[in-house]
């Protein structure tokens, strides 16, 4: 499953940032990821105090999380879609913005795993990297200059970006998810075993027309102790984090085999086709044909060509 992992990365843009700054990103179905190349940040995700972060550490936001960056807890905070429109990023693919203080250099940007399995799904909602002391700066470092230094070659600079980020976000997934032993359910569930047992189950088997109630009695709960106890571990409904398995499965099919979409809806556990593609497409915005098209790893044919035979 680890070696299965593989990671798509959309980079917004190299931000350099002059004290005072801050910024919001609205919550999105899309995993997002900061990395601060030198400076420093304050990363606000609203569910714990604010988290300092530093040269060389890597903020990943799995779930798609609403979160505020920041130089300092005093800044004034803007949308970060307002603020590229009023600061458009240049050709080499930097935004600079802010005051004439201190300078923080970030990367930032979105990202997706082509696995069939909703690897991100385990992962906390917010997960900090410190790229210097766990190992990964051994080889991360000489990815790192360059990063760094992308803003002085022109353009292109933002291609050559993802795909760097698409290597070390890959490497830091799998060292996470492998640090953890053989059961993922600890990421989500924590100490809560009937919970971490309902969490594989759903997984496992999440084609099937499970209700809350069937939930709670595998792992015999009451129905109403079960729901409340779910909802804190995982931050969601037991139906709609089985919804969401069942989709992000489905896309994982979808980006690597090529079975046909009312197959991948069964597989789903969608009675029929036309329920799948819409729900599909309220969660990822676009329907599974076209998502498809835009994530099948490889060279894609030009509109109309054919796959050529040996």
């Amino acid at each position: 499953m680890l070696d299965a992992i593989q990671v798509r990365s959309v980079v917004y843009c190299r931000s350099e940032l002059g004290a005072p700054w801050g910024f919001r990103v609205a919550r999105s179905p899309r995993a997002k990821f900061h990395l601060v190349l030198s400076g420093a940040a304050l990363l606000d995700s609203g569910t714990a105090k604010p988290a300092p972060l530093g040269s060389g550490d890597l903020a990943l936001l799995p779930h798609g999380s609403g979160h505020v960056m920041r130089d300092r807890s005093t800044s004034r905070v803007r949308h970060l879609d307002r603020i590229l429109e009023d600061h458009p990023v240049d050709a080499s693919g930097t935004m600079r913005y802010g005051g004439g203080g201190q300078k923080t250099v970030l990367v930032c940007g979105e990202f997706e795993t082509t696995s069939t399995d909703d690897l991100l799904a385990w992962l906390p909602p917010l997960l900090i990297v410190d790229t210097a002391t766990n190992g990964l700066g051994r080889w991360l470092d000489p990815m790192f200059d360059l990063v760094r230094s992308e803003g002085r070659h022109g353009p292109g600079a933002a291609a050559v970006l993802a795909k760097v980020a698409d290597v070390f976000l890959t490497d830091v997934l799998r060292q996470y998810l492998a640090s953890s032993g053989s059961v993922p359910t600890t990421f989500a569930a924590g100490s809560d075993p009937p919970i971490a047992a309902a969490l594989a189950l759903i997984h496992q088997r999440s084609n099937e027309a499970w209700t809350i109630q069937a939930l709670a009695r595998y792992v015999g709960m009451s129905r109403s102790s079960f729901a409340a106890r779910f909802h804190a571990a995982v931050g969601a409904s037991p139906i709609a984090y089985l919804t969401r398995v069942r989709l992000a499965q489905a896309a994982g099919h979808l980006a690597t085999s090529t079975s046909a979409i009312a197959e991948v809806a069964r597989a789903a556990g969608y009675d029929n086709e036309s329920s799948f593609s819409k729900a599909f497409a309220r969660c990822y915005g676009e329907p599974p044909g076209r998502y498809r098209m835009t994530h099948r790893p490889g060279p894609r044919l030009a509109r109309g060509a054919r796959p050529q035979r040996s």
